[in-house]
C-alpha cells in the first residue's frame, strides 16, 4: 500500500488506486491509514484548526489538481529522501559504535593476554632461581665435610711423625745397633700427597629435572603472527561440530535396526503424510536425511510437508537442494525435477514473491511443455503481476 498525504491523498493496492484532493493541508506525520477486513480507515489530522466547507476540493481545474498531485508526489519524495539520509546516518553512528566497542574489546583481551603471559615468565622464573639457590646449598652442604677431612688426616699424620722420631730405640739382646732400612716405593709424604689430591676432587654433581610449561597452541603459527579472535572462533565452531555430531551418533545409537534404513523411513514419512499427519511426515524424513542426505526424493517429500505447515522458507531450501542432487539433468529425473520447480514457485507465490515463482513454473514448463496444469497456473501468476487478478 502508498499513501501520499499533505493536500493530496493517495492510495495503491494493486490493481486498486483510490486519490483524493483535500480541502486543506493535513499533517501527514500523524495522519495514518489502516486495511481491516477489505475496508481502509483513514485517521487524519488538520494542519490548522478551522472548519472545512467540504472534504475535498470540489469543482477544481484539472490544472490545479495536476499541480497539486505533482506537489504531493515531490514533498513524499523529499520526506522519504530526508528519511532514508537520517537512517543513513544512524546507521553510519551504530556501525563507528560496534567497531570501537570491538577494538576496546580487543584491546582489553590483548593486554589480558600480555598480562597473562607476563605473571607466567615471572612464576617460571622465581621456580627456577629457587631452584639454582637449593642446588648451590646442597653443593656446599657436600664441599664442608670433604675439606674437613683432608685437614684432620694432616694433623694426625703429623702427630704420628712426631711419636716416630720421639720415642727412644731399644736394642735386643743380641746387637748393640740398630739399623733402619728405608722401605722401597714411594715415600709416606708422596703418598699423602696423592691421597690428598684424590680427596679434594670434586664429586660430582646430582642430576636434576626442570620442568617447563609451555601455552598449547592449536595452530602452527606463532603467537605474535596469529590472529587470536579468529583461530578462538574457529575452535569453538570446530568443539561445537563435534559435539553435535557425537550427540547424533549416541542418539541414532537408540534407533531400531527398520528405523536405520533412509528407504524405511521414507516409506513412513509418504504413509504420515497420505494420513495428514504432516509433522510426523517431517520428523521421519529429518531422520533419512540425516542418515543419508544424498537422496533428493527425501528433500522433495519434506518440502511438499512443509508447504502443507506453511513452512515456506523450508519448502523453498529443500526444493532447492533437491534441484541441486539432480543433476546432471538426465530424462530419468524429469518428473522429481518438475516436482522440485512447482514446489518451490509455489511458496514463492505464497510469499508474494510471484516474480520468482513465476521462473520456477517457467522451468517446469521448459522440462514438460505438455502439461497443461502448470501452464494454468503459470498464466494465473502473469495477471497477478500485472494487476489483473488476486487468485492464485
Amino acid at each position: 500500500m502508498h499513501m501520499k498525504l499533505m493536500m493530496f491523498l493517495q492510495v495503491s493496492i494493486p490493481p486498486f488506486l483510490f486519490e483524493a484532493v483535500l480541502y486543506a493541508p493535513i499533517d501527514d506525520t500523524s495522519s495514518t491509514a489502516k486495511i481491516e477486513n477489505g475496508n481502509i480507515f483513514f485517521t487524519l489530522y488538520k494542519k490548522e484548526m478551522g472548519m472545512w466547507d467540504s472534504l475535498t476540493i470540489e469543482n477544481a481545474s484539472k490544472e490545479k489538481l495536476q499541480h497539486l498531485r505533482e506537489s504531493a508526489v515531490l514533498k513524499a519524495q523529499e520526506k522519504a529522501k530526508e528519511e532514508a539520509e537520517a537512517k543513513k546516518v544512524t546507521k553510519q553512528e551504530h556501525n563507528k559504535y560496534a567497531l570501537e566497542a570491538t577494538m576496546k574489546l580487543e584491546e582489553e583481551e590483548r593486554k589480558r593476554i600480555e598480562n597473562l603471559k607476563e605473571q607466567e615468565r615471572q612464576k617460571v622464573t622465581r621456580e627456577l632461581e629457587l631452584w639454582k639457590n637449593e642446588q648451590t646449598y646442597m653443593e656446599e652442604q657436600k664441599r664442608i665435610p670433604r675439606e674437613e677431612k683432608p685437614h684432620q688426616e694432616i694433623e694426625q699424620l703429623k702427630e704420628n711423625q712426631k711419636e716416630k722420631i720421639t720415642k727412644p730405640m731399644i736394642p735386643n739382646e743380641r746387637t748393640s745397633k740398630i739399623t733402619v732400612k728405608p722401605t722401597k716405593g714411594p715415600s709416606s709424604n708422596s703418598m699423602f700427597s696423592e691421597n690428598l689430591k684424590e680427596e679434594q676432587l670434586p664429586a660430582p654433581r646430582s642430576s636434576g629435572t626442570i620442568k617447563i610449561n609451555f601455552t598449547s597452541r592449536a595452530f602452527p603459527t606463532a603467537l605474535r603472527e596469529s590472529r587470536v579472535a579468529e583461530e578462538e572462533e574457529w575452535l569453538h565452531k570446530q568443539a561445537e561440530a563435534r559435539r553435535t555430531i557425537n550427540d547424533d551418533l549416541a542418539e541414532l545409537k537408540d534407533l531400531k535396526e527398520e528405523e536405520k534404513n533412509p528407504d524405511w523411513l521414507k516409506d513412513k514419512g509418504n504413509k504420515m503424510f497420505a494420513t495428514g499427519n504432516y509433522l510426523a511426515a517431517v520428523n521421519a524424513y529429518n531422520l533419512a536425511v540425516r542418515l543419508n542426505n544424498k537422496l533428493p526424493v527425501l528433500y522433495l517429500n519434506r518440502a511438499a510437508c512443509h508447504l502443507k505447515l506453511r513452512n515456506l522458507h523450508k519448502a523453498i531450501e529443500d526444493s532447492s537442494k533437491a534441484l541441486e542432487l539432480l543433476t546432471p539433468p538426465v530424462p530419468d529425473n524429469e518428473n522429481a525435477r518438475v516436482k522440485a520447480h512447482v514446489r518451490r514457485g509455489t511458496a514463492f507465490c505464497q510469499l508474494e514473491l510471484y516474480a520468482e515463482g513465476l521462473q520456477d513454473y517457467e522451468a517446469a514448463l521448459k522440462i514438460d511443455p505438455k502439461n497443461s496444469t502448470i501452464e494454468k497456473d503459470a498464466e494465473k501468476i502473469r495477471r497477478i503481476i500485472q494487476g489483473t487478478s488476486q487468485d492464485l
